[in-house]
Formats: C-alpha cells, sequence, structure tokens
C-alpha cells in the first residue's frame, strides 16, 4: 500500500493497492460516516484488501469533512481531485452511506467514472436524512449536492442496501433506484447498514459481485 497526497490539506490523500500481475481494473473507495471528520478512511482498507486480491487496483481516499474543512462544494471537489490524482483508467466508484453519495455524485461529474456501487448509500437530500443532508450543504445547494436531483446520472449504478438499514433507510435507494434509468437495485434481506461494509456478510458479497460486474463492463 502507498500513500499518495493529491493536495495540501491532511485529508486530501489516499492509499493505492496494487495487484501483483495483470489488473481486473481499478475502484475508488470511498467510506462513509455523514460527512463527518470522526470517520475516516480506515473504514475502506479492509474492502481494498478484498479487492486488491481480487485483482484490483484500489484507491481508497481521504476527503475534507465536516469540522475538519469540509462542508459543500469542498467534500465534493476532493473527491473529484483524488480521482484525477492518480491514473488508473477508467474506474468504479464504490461508496458507502455517505461514500455512496458522493460515489454516485462523481459518477456524474467525472470522465473518469465508468459506474458505481452505491452501499446503503444516501441518496435524496429531500427525505429520511434531510436534517443530516442540512449539515453538509444548505437546502439551496440540494439540487446541486443530492444524487436524485442529478438524474440522469448517464452511467450505470448498483444500488446495494439492506431491508433492515436503521441509519440510511432502504428507500432512499429504491426511491433513487425508480427515476436513474441505468440504476439496478439490489436489496438484501436481513442486512442492516454496516453489513455492505463488513467482508464474509452476504451484503458484501453482493457489493463485491457489483464492483465485478461494472469493471468488466468498462
Amino acid at each position: 500500500m502507498q500513500r499518495i497526497a493529491y493536495g495540501d490539506h491532511p485529508s486530501q490523500f489516499g492509499e493505492l493497492f496494487v495487484p501483483e500481475g495483470d489488473t481486473l481494473g481499478a475502484v475508488v473507495v470511498i467510506h462513509g460516516g455523514f460527512w463527518h471528520q470522526r470517520y475516516g478512511l480506515e473504514l475502506g482498507r479492509p474492502l481494498a484488501e478484498v479487492l486488491v486480491a481480487d485483482g484490483f487496483a484500489v484507491w481508497n481516499i481521504e476527503y475534507r469533512r465536516l469540522s475538519g474543512g469540509g462542508g459543500w462544494p469542498q467534500t465534493g471537489e476532493d473527491v473529484l481531485a483524488a480521482i484525477d490524482a492518480v491514473d488508473l483508467g477508467p474506474v468504479v466508484t464504490l461508496g458507502h452511506s455517505a461514500g455512496g453519495h458522493l460515489a454516485v455524485w462523481a459518477a456524474k461529474h467525472s470522465a473518469r467514472v465508468a459506474g458505481a456501487v452505491a452501499q446503503a448509500a444516501v441518496l435524496d437530500f429531500t427525505r429520511h436524512i434531510t436534517g443530516r443532508a442540512l449539515e453538509l450543504c444548505s437546502e439551496e445547494q440540494f439540487p446541486q449536492a443530492s444524487p436524485h436531483a442529478l438524474v440522469p446520472i448517464g452511467k450505470p449504478v448498483i444500488c446495494v442496501h439492506g431491508d433492515q438499514d436503521e441509519d440510511v433507510p432502504v428507500e432512499q435507494s429504491t426511491g433513487f433506484c425508480a427515476v436513474e434509468p441505468r440504476a439496478e437495485l439490489v436489496v438484501v434481506e436481513g442486512a442492516g447498514h454496516m453489513d455492505v461494509i463488513t467482508p464474509g456478510t452476504e451484503a458484501w458479497e453482493r457489493c463485491r459481485a457489483a464492483v465485478g460486474k461494472l469493471a468488466r463492463e468498462c
């Protein structure tokens, strides 16, 4: 693993994992935590380790978060800058919760992103999680920041969500997939919010399969 800075701020860096031999593709891992400083890219390391063993180059990124220089549009700008900082060819973004928001948002805005896997993602700022979204940006910024408002994304998006998620309701994914023409919905019975980023669970295996599917289509 190689740590690479993409800016001068302490949170503008990532961890690059490269497999031995030829790669199957490239994945950008974007951690969640409702954009708060207390959550970091250590959440993405277990996923990166699985994916690099599968043969993917993996860029596990950090970004400026709330109370640490983040907010909107800084947080989104960091994700785009991180994607541009390492030339891995076409990439699949893989994001959990608030990181899922950033993964889909980046798919809309970056030519390098071929598709996104949204894990229990925050996708509609106007429903369910509006209070948390207002910590990131103002209501006037929702049309620029909320993926639901940006449909069509223009890239394939696979939404994997547990039906027992108490942090981000599954309706965030079902509602998005109802309006996004290139979205695929995967609802995992009995899965909660953290199952999608816990290797060994059915929910994680569905995310892993989604990454492989999108990578093959790049």
